[in-house]
């Protein structure tokens, strides 16, 4: 299973934006928040992976297009070519070493840009066809990153020195990865519906998430010290310690709103999108969820936290287009 937007199709639907009933029921809340939408220049622009830069901005991945955007924090976009062609770019992350790394899915790379927009490298990977996924940045320095065909973890240096590390159990599809507030990597089992954990040394552990089929997909972080995740078709948002208890899993309340990113806010919160629930929406340390009274924008996919509270969101659907959530 994959999220690639190698779709050549867009809905050319108009964006509704709706300036009120939003979020949060009640009158201040209504008018103390915002939305907004920038469309990437770039024909097909279609964008599904955000993060945040070490420059300030909001840097994004261009799949059909083959680019790597950049969105200043007032909504000004400049997006830089790939060498590569067709390689597919997906999940994006800073790096270690004040530079922007992402993966190439079709390329089987991964590839590295400065935020003055240069592409300084792009590293073989070497398990052929690996399908590279998820990558964040670890504990040690490194960059690390999901396999999802080749079923390995990936570790690269800043100079591009790329080692793999075989996850025990077979065809698991590793998916989303995050550092854990405990020095390890934790990343999603597609495959096989568990959350991993990784040792900077390359241990893995395994643990079964209790709801059958529930497709974990992103994974994060949050402020209470736990890892938390996305469950696209179980509906849910899960919880695990760093001790490997699933100490929660928590509901939706828009049936089949497949959550996707998810990550954690200024505000303490926890924030996620909901691609077919197409609103933004967010979950407490304690497992409160509170979403949107009305849709947002077509499909709203990546997550990033930006400057001055705000967050920031990829939506893929329409050709492409970046969007802002403010809540002062």
């Amino acid at each position: 299973m994959t999220h690639s937007l190698t779709r050549t199709r867009a809905r050319m639907g108009a964006l509704i934006f709706v300036l009120t009933g939003l979020l949060f029921v009640g009158p201040q809340a209504q008018a103390a928040e915002r939305f907004r939408e920038f469309t990437i220049p770039t024909a097909n622009g279609y964008s599904d992976a955000i993060t945040s830069g070490p420059d300030g901005n909001l840097w994004f991945t261009e799949n059909v297009a083959n680019r790597v955007g950049m969105i200043t924090p007032t909504g000004v976009i400049t997006d830089f070519s790939i060498p590569t062609p067709n390689c597919s770019p997906g999940q994006i992350t800073s790096g270690p070493d004040g530079n922007l790394w992402f993966r190439e899915e079709n390329g089987n790379k991964i590839g590295r840009i400065t935020t003055a927009g240069a592409i300084i490298g792009e590293f073989v990977i070497p398990t052929a066809h690996s399908l590279p996924n998820g990558i964040a940045s670890g504990s040690d320095g490194n960059l690390w990153f999901t396999e999802q065909t080749g079923n390995k973890i990936g570790r690269s240096t800043s100079a591009g020195t790329i080692t793999e590390c075989s996850i025990p159990t077979a065809n698991v599809s590793p998916s989303g990865i995050a550092p854990g507030p405990d020095g390890n990597l934790w990343f999603t089992e597609v495959g096989h519906n568990r959350i991993g954990r990784i040792t900077t040394a390359g241990v893995t552990t395994e643990f079964p998430i209790p709801t059958s089929n529930s497709s974990p997909w992103a994974i994060t972080t949050g402020p209470d010290g736990n890892v938390w995740f996305t469950e696209q078709t179980g509906n849910k948002i899960g919880r695990i310690t760093t001790a490997g208890v699933i100490t929660g899993e928590f509901v939706i309340s828009t049936a089949g709103s497949s959550p996707v990113g998810i990550v954690t806010g200024a505000d303490g919160n926890l924030w996620f999108t909901e691609s077919r629930g197409h609103r933004i929406a967010r979950i407490s340390s304690t497992g409160a969820i509170t979403e949107s009274g009305a849709k947002q924008s077509v499909e709203p996919f990546g997550i990033a936290a930006g400057p001055a509270g705000t967050m920031w969101f990829t939506d893929p659907e329409l050709g492409g287009a970046i969007g802002e959530f403010r809540i002062p």
